[in-house]
């Protein structure tokens, strides 16, 4: 047995014993006062050990609490609570024996870690797929009036994939797998990932899976979730340089357009994503219920342009009262995951973020925002800049020497010279850094990690990534959400994203900007708020 799993158990175990002390002995209250002291004292001891071993655990995204996680998985939201699953490995922390976890959560800040959901069975892994709620019971799974919880997910066992269910009548649970799986096998190898929503026009289910080797998607419908009959097909289109994984499909309001909506298509791929390794595309187009026709683009569309954005998929049945399309994403990357210097666990997810289409000069664009909720995380006594010079904002965050290692951090550019780029270092130490360049010449946001800390643990971590910027009346607006060993850069309020691990030393944070001879954009305003963990 592993250190970290025998400390846990040690604790969990003291506190239940103190009870069961209580009701077999004589001790007083004072005595049983002085024990549970003692017992919180060895909590905290035990609980610093942890903490102590585990230097890169986030502490506001979701990770498991040990082993390996890869995809988000049957995202769908019912009666207050958020529900995560996701691609698990009970068994180690690499990829292996794929079940799906699972984590609940009522606000999308904090989560409850939950059993298995669905297990590894008879020689069959539990890959990708969806979950939503039965309104109507048409799969006839529900019982005493309940609309179940259906999950549709991939079987898979060596040289061949299918479609399956499982259903809860309890919240999710505890599962029962359907016994006439599979609903849906066309004997092949690579066929997967199915992500099903209720098709509001034509009164039945869609289904959208992927065909990976042959970079296409294909549509299917039903009445009951488990007679499938095939009505459309898409791809190959975009990028094609890696197998097509993890699609969604949805409607999504056009920014400043009342009522307005497109389509938009998700398709995941690994490689060949724009930093290289794993990939988030997308299409904007329209859907009929059959068919997806998509709209001209002359290369293809991110999602995300960093290196550790993947397998993105939305929640399903969020609430008409709420109203967003919320999704988040596996925050690795295939190149390195199982290398990522972290233990006991393997891979975290992005924060969720809201999402929205905006028309701009180049034509329709995604845009990401982190949901509101995040913000009971902010800390008090945010540090502002209120505006000035490029050199008076350096000279303002040369006094902020010593900023919390959680960081939420906005910055507004205005007048930004046409030519001359200018950087923003955040630094953990004297010679750790994670540099952003914003060069207004190719229109280009870089994010340089090389020497943000451990990097030499695999030999393409230290690539770079690059994302375009449309600099709006010579303006620049980013927002960056810091973790323990990630950032998230949201540009021009969540027109361009980049996302990327990074593995500092602990410690405080310090940032800095620079620029070449003749750059000196004005700086509208800093705000830097320490964020509270969710551990």
């Amino acid at each position: 047995m592993r250190d970290d799993v025998l400390l846990s158990g040690v604790r969990e175990n003291a506190w239940r014993q103190l009870p069961r002390l209580a009701a077999r002995t004589s001790l007083t209250p004072t005595m049983l006062k002085v024990a549970a002291f003692f017992l919180l004292l060895l909590t905290l001891s035990l609980g610093a050990q942890e903490m102590g071993r585990e230097p890169f655990r986030p502490q506001f995204h979701f990770t498991p609490e040990r082993n390996w996680m890869n995809d988000p998985n049957g995202m769908v939201y019912l009666d207050g609570e958020w529900h995560l699953f996701y691609q698990y490995n009970p068994e180690g922390d690499k990829w292996g024996h794929m079940s799906w976890g699972h984590a609940v959560s009522r606000d999308l800040v904090s989560w409850e870690h939950l059993p298995l959901a669905l297990a590894e069975e008879d020689g069959v892994m539990i890959f990708s797929g969806s979950a939503v709620v039965d309104w109507g019971n048409t799969s006839g799974f529900g019982k005493d009036g309940q609309s179940p919880l259906v999950a549709i997910y991939t079987g898979h066992r060596e040289k061949r994939q299918d479609q399956r269910l499982a259903f809860s009548n309890d919240r999710g649970r505890t599962w029962t797998k359907y016994e006439g799986n599979p609903v849906l096998d066309l004997n092949l190898a690579d066929f997967r990932d199915p992500k099903v929503s209720w098709h509001e026009a034509s009164a039945r289910w869609v289904m959208v899976v992927a065909l990976p080797a042959e970079k296409k998607v294909h549509f299917y419908s039903s009445r009951d979730l488990k007679a499938w009959e095939r009505v459309g097909e898409f791809g190959p289109a975009g990028a094609v340089g890696g197998a097509w994984e993890c699609p969604d499909l949805f409607p999504l309001a056009v920014e400043g357009e009342k009522g307005a909506t497109k389509w938009v298509l998700i398709v995941n791929l690994n490689p060949g994503g724009p930093a290289g390794g794993s990939g988030c595309q997308y299409f904007v187009g329209d859907f009929d219920g059959n068919r997806f026709a998509a709209e001209t683009q002359a290369a293809p569309l991110w999602a995300d342009f960093g290196a550790d954005f993947y397998a993105a998929v939305s929640w399903s049945d969020v609430p008409v009262t709420d109203g967003r399309r919320i999704w988040l994403g596996w925050m690795s990357n295939w190149k390195y995951a199982e290398a990522v210097p972290t233990a006991p666990w393997r891979s975290a997810m992005t924060v969720p973020r809201t999402l929205s289409l905006r028309k701009t000069p180049e034509g329709m664009r995604l845009v990401q925002r982190p949901v509101v909720e995040l913000e009971k995380l902010r800390q008090e006594g945010a540090r502002t800049f209120s505006g000035g010079s490029f050199l008076e904002a350096a000279e303002w965050l040369k006094a902020q020497a010593d900023l919390a290692p959680l960081l939420e951090v906005e910055m507004t550019f205005a007048e930004v010279a046409d030519k001359t780029a200018f950087a923003i270092d955040i630094h953990t130490g004297p010679d750790e850094r994670t540099t952003l360049t914003c060069d207004p010449a190719t229109k280009q946001l870089g994010l340089d990690r090389s020497r943000s800390g451990q990097v030499a643990f695999h030999k393409e971590f230290a690539s770079g990534a690059s994302a375009p910027l449309r600099f709006v009346d010579g303006r620049l607006a980013l927002r960056l959400l810091l973790d323990t060993s990630s950032l998230e850069i949201f540009a021009e309020n969540g027109e361009a994203t980049v996302t990327k691990l990074i593995f500092p030393k602990a410690g405080s944070r310090q940032i800095s900007l620079t620029s070449g001879p003749g750059a000196n954009p004005l700086v509208s305003g800093i705000t830097i708020r320490a964020l509270r963990s969710t551990q």
